[in-house]
């Protein structure tokens, strides 16, 4: 599913439990997720990242993602979602340059958090999360000077980081993530197991086992998700006929498009399009 923007600069959020496993989801806004506990795999479009406490994601926001979580582990994690339209106007200093470029050149990248950096990052969150609970005016203009705070050190981190070589710490991660990568690059086509068995040189049972194992859902599931994203960037940026789009990321039949669409959406392409075309004429 697609949000559109939030009601307010910020939103904060810190959770120790997930009742139910969040779907597939992309935003306008920001966002920046920390893991301080638990055991959870994070998805993002064709990427896996196998938290450890200190992560932090950076997230453009209308990027495919979810977090596979192990419901058996206690969960712990914060998160800020945030307008960058707001923070680049209200918040961004003339002195402090482009903010914003890891959410819009890098869009989705890991900190990886140790030591001391692990520890200064805490502190803040902490801070900015009392903050935000208190929602006063003078907490809030608290808030988003500490924000401003957050957002230059995260600047400096990324750039410590940039040289950083991503590894894969199990096989199966490893695996899953070439499954995805392949998706990624054959969304629009055909694809079976027996395929992806025959480009990966691995069998068929194991991918689809260990696909489940590692996203929480299956291959194919996940092949709907990527293709119904797709369908919804293509309706919101162009004006293409709504079957060619179909067409285009991979249904065979018109009526199949549409109903896996409202099945995902509970929208027809038709009213998704003229519902995000009412939604930017209000903005």
């Amino acid at each position: 599913m697609i949000q559109h923007q939030i009601q307010a600069p910020f939103i904060m959020g810190t959770s120790s439990t997930l009742q139910t496993q969040v779907p597939y989801h992309s935003h306008f806004h920001y966002e920046i997720y920390y893991f301080y506990s638990g055991k959870a795999n994070y998805l993002i479009n064709d990427r896996i990242y196998e938290l450890e406490p200190g992560d932090m994601l950076l997230m453009h926001g209308m990027t495919l993602h979810r977090a596979n979580i192990d419901p058996s582990v206690h969960y712990h994690r914060c998160t800020i979602h945030f307008d960058p339209h707001y923070f680049k106007q209200v918040i961004q200093s003339a002195f402090s340059g482009d903010l914003l470029s890891p959410f819009e050149k890098l869009q989705n990248i890991r900190l990886q958090l140790r030591g001391g950096d692990k520890e200064e990052i805490e502190d803040m969150l902490r801070k900015l999360d009392q903050m935000y609970s208190a929602q006063t005016s003078y907490s809030l203009q608290r808030f988003q000077a500490l924000f401003l705070d957050l957002m230059i050190r995260i600047n400096e981190l990324c750039e410590q980081s940039l040289r950083s070589i991503a590894s894969f710490p199990s096989s199966k991660t490893h695996h899953v993530q070439s499954i995805m990568t392949y998706v990624e690059s054959h969304y629009e086509e055909d694809i079976t197991l027996e395929g992806i068995q025959s480009a990966l040189h691995l069998s068929k049972y194991y991918l689809a086992k260990t696909f489940k194992e590692v996203t929480g859902i299956t291959i194919f599931q996940y092949l709907m998700q990527r293709r119904i994203y797709q369908a919804k960037i293509e309706l919101i940026e162009g004006n293409e006929a709504i079957t060619d789009i179909g067409y285009s990321i991979g249904f065979k039949h018109p009526s199949h498009f549409s109903r896996a669409f409202k099945l995902h959406t509970a929208l027809t392409p038709e009213q998704y399009r003229k519902q995000h075309q009412l939604h930017s004429l209000g903005r």
